[in-house]
């Protein structure tokens, strides 16, 4: 079984390999050239961000990771965070879900003051908080080149619903979005 998943994923590499190549160029930041990176731990740099939101200010941040994917990829978007007034199912947020463990999810329930968060690239595996535990919401999702989009985007809240009824069969659509990206 192993042996026949690893052959369909190399034969859809190689067929995908010319279209991946296209979208590489197409996302490459010509601003960020010759800029180094710099990364600090979650632990150390997401309370400064969670302190600054919480007096008022919108804050910035890269994405880490790939359980927000196909809608937010792995240190090539970034968000904007902003100070929280009413939190909705579908809304992007940055929680603290335990002491020092952030993570970038979105509420697919709210029961009270109770929160269930799952990212959008999981296809199982749910976070729990309370409202409380919510540093900030998302804004904006910024993408090289300048892009931007809104949250409260109509075109943008359609596919994300689309995407949350689309949970059982999740899990082949990231498999071949994987050999896309």
């Amino acid at each position: 079984m192993m042996f026949l998943k690893r052959l369909i994923f190399k034969v859809g590499r190689l067929l995908a390999t010319p279209w991946r190549k296209s979208k590489q160029r197409r996302y490459a930041d010509p601003s960020a050239a010759g800029i180094p990176r710099m990364e600090f731990p979650n632990a150390k740099y997401l309370p400064l961000v969670r302190k600054a939101i919480a007096g008022g200010e919108k804050a910035i941040i890269s994405v880490k990771g790939f359980s927000m994917r196909p809608f937010l990829e792995h240190e090539r978007d970034r968000v904007e965070l902003a100070p929280w007034t009413n939190l909705c199912v579908g809304d992007a947020v940055l929680a603290e879900i335990q002491p020092g463990q952030f993570v970038l999810h979105r509420i697919i329930d709210i029961q009270g003051r109770e929160l269930t968060l799952m990212g959008d690239g999981n296809i199982r595996g749910t976070e729990y908080c309370t409202t409380a535990d919510v540093c900030g919401v998302v804004t904006k999702y910024l993408r090289p080149g300048g892009h931007e989009l809104l949250a409260s985007d109509p075109s943008l809240i359609r596919k994300i619903n689309i995407w949350r009824r689309l949970l059982p069969i999740r899990r082949l659509l990231l498999f071949f979005y994987k050999l896309t990206v």
